[in-house]
């Protein structure tokens, strides 16, 4: 008898537990801290949703009546590669500095690559990856960051001093005392805080049983000794893997773990790009070729549909040196003797290798390229170009990195995403594993000459952290705007879109390595499938459905929302644009540097100073017609209150004559050398910003208890939709795993023949259906509706039927409205009701607890909602979230809102 697969246990993490029951209490001393203004002002980027949680969790820690006694000193962050903990250290700082009142903090890594992206972070004003404003100012206070070897011992006003260090150089600082290093006095002189980045590193020695040896003069003691070496240093970790099922790693993390965001949640909130696996037989060459071939699909593409510019990397990864630079010398002489002859023999061999599970998005960038054949030539001079030799990074050196420095290839491959780096392709074997953070690799391609093919556990491990790195998302520009978060619905057929937004991760087709692949990636809670064809399938209204009373004259009910007066809209202060202060643009510009086997361009961010770019109203009119969203007509649509492109440079407004306009360029470059076309170019630059800022700002409508009534008819439709493919991502709800499938449903009470749903809305669909009988002993109609998203995506239907918040003074505000997942609807002779009900994760509860509250809103004020229709008895009801196995008793509330009694023999687990 096969063993039956051991559950785990949810570790219990007190600290984190009790600060997300602390988040919802009344009895919060703080509830009511909001992210302060200073640190919207003076970050770069605008904090997300949960890195926003992650500082006030934090500033509970410190500042709650609750923690007043307990010295919170020693805190984790555990948060998803790529979801941006760097900002939240950022946030950390400028937080001590101004609540705490600390001035003083040491960062630390273990790897050279993250400590000299972090110092351009934090501490380089210049740098494309700076997180901070050019000037941070605080309460009318200006101040300055100043990267420091030795705290001083007399400290500046209005100074923040950071102290950015390997943790190998500050273990041996602490253990062997010498000249211009910091010892454990050092540390006691001033409270110091430590930002601790990719701690997994730091509890060697606690893994061990027997430890006390390995501890004596480890990284781990090192840092104990700083943090202790006063009470009011603190110590602020931050990974995105910990091993919680080492029972040392729990024992001393299960206190201190502060706040978790998962990668599954990360990828299903849309941060990240989508990952997929293309597998293939074919040798190395074909591979490349097939990439490449990708790779400039997505180019072309974006380019000729959306007019955006992207620029698409491949990474080709080894396990050996030696077997990179052979790929490498493989992959040169492929580009040098590529001619159409040999793009078109390819194609023609991959048309006739087509099988059912063949990549979807392989076969529509061939097809492209079949398509479009006499392009070829052009294509492959092209290609030759964008993949020539002087655009290839080899990130492999014998001497620990030191070469790959010397070379200037740190920069690059850290400024991939600059339009002044030419570079397309990375060959590397181990480098690039921690605190590389670029956003446009699209392509990772396993090489396939490794001496185990099969891919030991700590390999795979490896690729599947590395597929995790590369999965973060690519802001292009869309219609001239950016977003962080994926644009693009796997239910639409925009399916060649995706391509944009998906790292494509390819591999061989070796059973043992997939099956290991596919653990590690599942290990790690990253979602991922195979690339193969997933048509979108038909969900359709059953015609017994239709042929009903309730079909033809039925309707279902959702609040009516009203937007905030346009009368508040008076100026560009009420969008959140600064429309009084001189505005500084930081325009880089490139300089060329051609050797004879050479042209890179680079950028210099050092030495920089500001000039007035000196504008007349030619160039505001030539800029707005250039920008579309600033033609008059599109203009209004936004700012209602204008009244002409004249009004919208006063005071108000743009209040050009207020202010002057600079940019921030290299110390060579004067005032005199701008151009026009360049000063039309900064402009448009500031132009944009205002316009992001215009649109976000713009059309906050709130919901209202007046319920409108759509006629089922008009409004519950056929849909398409895609089953997803995922193989790999627990997407965890109660230990048991989150899976999507398609199930046809023959009880004449569900409305659709059949339902593309997920584990706990098909149990919920069951036990409802299950309670037919006994709700028709009180109901003439009965009939269950999934309400999909899909059926009106891309309608303005798909709007009005969303709840919205109607509360006075809800504890959380959310305008966005959502669409319960399910209606039953029940009528009877006296009264029609209609009940909203909302299947839900665990790993969701807490976050979208709104909407519940919302729902059970609508119960406790029911005698509030007003129909504007005449109707006889409408009751509208909802129900708290169904959650696996009904553990919140949601089904005995339906029968008490239903019924008003229980469920023959009901029992809730």
């Amino acid at each position: 008898m096969a063993k039956k697969k051991a559950v785990k246990n949810k570790l219990s993490l007190p600290l984190l537990e009790e600060l997300k029951t602390l988040d919802k209490s009344f009895m919060n001393s703080e509830s009511g801290w909001e992210t302060p203004v200073y640190l919207e002002q003076n970050m770069v980027h605008k904090f997300r949703s949960y890195q926003s949680d992650a500082l006030r969790y934090f500033h509970y820690s410190q500042a709650s009546e609750t923690f007043q006694y307990r010295n919170i000193k020693h805190v984790l962050f555990n948060m998803a590669t790529g979801s941006g903990k760097t900002d939240v250290m950022a946030g950390l700082i400028l937080y001590m500095y101004q609540e705490l009142g600390y001035q003083n903090f040491l960062f630390i890594v273990n790897t050279n690559s993250v400590l000299n992206k972090t110092i351009d972070n934090l501490t380089n004003p210049q740098s494309p990856k700076y997180l901070y404003q050019p000037t941070i100012e605080i309460d009318g206070e200006r101040i300055r960051i100043e990267r420091v070897k030795i705290f001083p011992r007399v400290q500046s006003k209005n100074t923040i001093y950071i102290k950015l260090s390997s943790v190998q150089m500050v273990t041996t600082d602490i253990f062997t005392q010498s000249e211009n290093s910091m010892g454990k006095d050092d540390y006691a002189r001033h409270r110091i805080a430590i930002l601790g980045d990719e701690a997994h590193h730091y509890s060697a020695s606690t893994k061990l049983s027997d430890k006390q040896k390995e501890y004596e003069q480890s990284w781990e003691k090192a840092i104990d000794i700083i943090l202790n070496a006063r009470d009011d240093n603190r110590l602020l970790e931050f990974t995105a893997t910990i091993d919680l099922e080492n029972k040392n790693i729990y024992e001393k993390y299960k206190d201190k773990v502060l706040y978790r965001y998962a990668l599954d949640q990360f990828i299903l909130d849309r941060y990240s790009k989508n990952v997929k696996r293309i597998q293939s037989g074919n040798s190395d060459e074909e591979n490349m070729l097939s990439v490449v071939l990708l790779s400039e699909f997505r180019r072309r593409y974006a380019l000729e549909l959306y007019h955006t510019q992207i620029k698409p990397v491949i990474m080709f990864k080894s396990q050996k040196i030696n077997a990179s630079n052979e790929a490498n010398q493989k992959f040169n002489e492929l580009i040098e003797t590529l001619t159409p002859e040999t793009v078109r023999g390819f194609l023609e061999r991959q048309k006739a290798l087509k099988s059912e599970d063949e990549s979807e998005t392989l076969s529509i960038a061939f097809d492209y390229y079949r398509k479009n054949e006499e392009e070829l030539p052009q294509i492959v001079r092209e290609i030759k170009r964008e993949f020539s030799s002087n655009r290839i990074i080899n990130a492999n050196d014998s001497d620990r990195g030191a070469g790959m420095l010397e070379k200037g290839q740190y920069e690059a491959l850290n400024t991939l995403e600059s339009p002044a780096n030419l570079y397309r392709v990375v060959f590397a074997v181990a480098k690039l594993t921690e605190g590389w953070d670029v956003l446009n690799l699209y392509d990772i391609v396993r090489i396939s000459n490794f001496k185990d093919t099969k891919g030991d556990k700590k390999t795979t491990m490896a690729e599947a952290q590395l597929i995790g790195r590369g999965a973060r998302y690519n802001p292009f520009k869309l219609d001239g705007e950016r977003s962080y978060q994926r644009r693009f619905d796997e239910n639409s057929n925009a399916t060649p879109s995706l391509v944009l937004e998906t790292l494509h991760y390819h591999t061989i087709n070796e059973p043992q390595y997939l099956k290991n692949l596919v653990e590690a990636l599942d290990e790690m809670n990253l979602p991922s499938g195979e690339d193969t064809k997933n048509p979108l399938l038909d969900v359709l209204v059953k015609p017994s459905f239709k042929r009903t009373n309730v079909w033809k004259n039925g309707k279902i009910y959702y609040n009516q929302t009203i937007v905030v007066s346009d009368s508040y809209y008076d100026g560009l202060d009420k969008y959140g644009v600064d429309n009084q202060s001189d505005i500084v643009i930081k325009w880089r510009f490139a300089s060329q540097e051609v050797e004879y086997k050479d042209n890179i361009v680079q950028e210099d961010y050092t030495d920089t100073h500001q000039i007035p770019v000196q504008l007349d109203e030619r160039f505001l009119n030539k800029a707005m017609n250039r920008l579309s969203f600033f033609h008059f007509n599109h203009l209004k649509q936004f700012l209602p209150n204008l009244t002409s492109r004249e009004e919208f440079y006063g005071e108000n407004w743009l209040n050009v004559s207020g202010r002057a306009l600079y940019a921030t360029v290299p110390m060579t470059f004067m005032r005199k050398d701008l151009t026009a076309d360049e000063k039309l170019e900064i402009l448009e630059l500031y132009l944009q910003e205002v316009a992001l800022k215009i649109k976000s700002g713009y059309n906050k409508a709130k919901g209202t208890n007046n319920f409108i009534g759509y006629p089922i008819k008009e409004y519950i439709s056929d849909y398409r939709k895609r089953k997803p493919n995922y193989d790999t991502g627990k997407m965890m709800l109660d230990g048991k795993p989150q899976t999507v499938d398609r199930y046809v449903i023959d009880d004449a009470s569900f409305v659709y023949d059949s339902a593309i749903i997920n584990m706990t809305e098909k149990q919920l669909v069951d036990r409802i259906l299950e309670r037919i009988g006994e709700l028709r002993e009180q109901y003439d109609d009965v009939y269950l509706i999934r309400m999909d998203e899909n059926m009106h995506r891309e309608s303005a239907k798909n709007e009005v039927l969303k709840l919205h918040q109607f509360e006075a003074h809800p504890q959380v505000v959310r305008l966005e409205g959502f669409q319960p997942d399910f209606i039953l609807y029940l009528k009877n002779a006296e009264y029609f009701m209609q009940v909203f009900i909302e299947p839900k994760g665990g790993n969701l509860l807490e976050r979208e607890q709104w909407k519940e509250d919302l729902l059970q809103y609508i119960n406790e004020n029911e005698g509030e909602l007003v129909f504007e229709d005449e109707v006889a008895d409408v009751k509208i009801k909802g129900l708290k979230f169904y959650t696996m196995n009904d553990g919140r008793g949601t089904m005995k509330q339906l029968a008490q809102v239903a019924l008003d009694k229980e469920f023959e023999g009901l029992s809730v687990i």
